[in-house]
């Protein structure tokens, strides 16, 4: 079989990191675009905090193990050696795809490419790839979703226009995409993320970081009018610039005393004092923060931080950040790609993501068994009372003798 790094059947070229397309044919597709969804995943190598918390959710994310199986009969998911009556499948052309997704990509990378575009647009696409003599899926891909628009019909959606970087736009069935989405309350087709929300604060933490970089290179001196009493030739005016660009532009001229032959300088700058850049910066960073939800302790900030917050901050991360991103691609696996291989009886499900409280543990343990001691002291069947609280069934010995009797 051919390399899924290819054109379409109309020469495109097969240099760039090209993606798939309908059964048979190969989509090139551009990592460039100009909509505002590119600026949104544009916006992750442009602003620190933001990178750092699409970096944390998009690898702690694709760094959970998964694994098939077949259910129990009660539907109770179990953690650890103890399975119950869930019994794992080990040898599945589905899972072979699901941990070897293309020949470029391990599940780990398509993940954490899907799981970026996720949190920085709302949506995220994986396209299924079939050989034209094979009704399985074979590859799976991530595709930018600023390419992907959504076409209504039929009962809701009739399938999806992948625009490729030629601008040729190349239908696709509902089969050969598998969307993942945080639900876009004025639009059912469409994603909305938590950088959508923050884009305003985005763009002023880029620009204050920019007119920061600017007052170094310029002058160390934000800038300011030289007054002049005539009109100056073109001549003179040419030299004055130079003379003044040569003499103070950059940090290496700060602060050097300017002699002005035929002019005055009139002041028209604000400090950096003026413009309270550290004020919008830390509240840029509490906007995405909020817009996440994420613990400060896991972007690296160690103030006031001790062992009892730390491991509250790394739960919180786990139960409310991960583990919902997680779900998110066990519902598209469960419903959208199992039915393609027709395996009925089959799910995937992930290892645990939120680590053991222990306290928490031990308060419920102590919790329960002091239920259990009232239930049974109330003329409750033993039993029964300790399978309702889901304590094990313990043999009664008596009381102990006591000593020396």
């Amino acid at each position: 079989m051919k390399s899924i790094i290819g054109g379409l059947a109309g020469g495109i070229t097969n240099k760039s990191p090209d993606m798939l397309g309908r059964a048979g044919r190969r989509l090139s597709v551009p990592w460039a675009g100009t909509n505002n969804a590119e600026a949104q995943m544009r916006a992750m190598g442009q602003v620190g905090t933001l990178f750092s918390i699409v970096n944390r959710t998009s690898n702690a994310t694709s760094a959970v193990d998964w694994r098939l199986w077949r259910p129990s009969v009660d539907g109770r998911r179990r953690f650890g050696p103890d399975h119950g009556d869930r019994t794992e499948v080990t040898k599945h052309a589905a899972l072979d795809l699901l941990n070897n997704p293309n020949p470029f990509m391990s599940r780990q990378k398509l993940f954490e490419h899907v799981q970026q575009h996720v949190d920085l647009v709302g949506e995220g696409y994986i396209c299924v790839y079939r050989d034209p003599r094979s009704p399985l899926p074979l590859e799976l891909w991530p595709v930018r979703p600023d390419r992907m628009t959504p076409i209504p019909g039929g009962d809701f959606l009739s399938g999806y226009i992948y625009t490729a970087m030629t601008g040729e736009q190349v239908p696709l069935g509902l089969d050969e995409v598998i969307p993942l989405m945080m639900p876009n309350p004025l639009d059912p087709y469409r994603g909305l993320g938590p950088v959508q929300a923050a884009m305003v604060d985005l763009d002023s933490a880029r620009y204050s970081a920019e007119w920061n970089r600017n007052f170094f290179v310029n002058s160390a001196e934000p800038g300011g009018i030289i007054e002049v009493p005539d009109r100056l030739d073109d001549e003179a005016f040419n030299e004055l610039t130079t003379r003044w660009r040569e003499q103070h532009q950059g940090v290496a001229q700060a602060h050097r005393v300017a002699v002005l032959e035929q002019g005055t300088w009139k002041d028209r700058s604000m400090s950096q004092k003026d413009m309270q850049f550290v004020e919008l910066r830390n509240l840029s960073r509490e906007v995405l923060r909020e817009a996440f939800g994420i613990h400060g302790h896991m972007l690296g900030n160690s103030q006031d931080v001790n062992k009892a917050n730390a491991e509250a901050g790394e739960i919180s991360f786990a139960r409310w950040l991960v583990r919902p991103r997680v779900e998110r691609f066990k519902q598209a696996l469960n419903h959208r790609l199992l039915p393609m291989f027709e395996a009925e009886g089959l799910e995937f499900d992930h290892d645990r993501v939120v680590p053991e409280d222990r306290e928490a543990d031990d308060r419920e343990r102590t919790s329960k068994t002091g239920a259990a001691k009232t239930l049974i002291d109330a003329g409750f069947d033993p039993a029964e009372t300790l399978a309702a609280l889901e304590l094990p069934e313990i043999t009664y010995v008596g009381q102990p003798a006591a000593a020396g009797a």
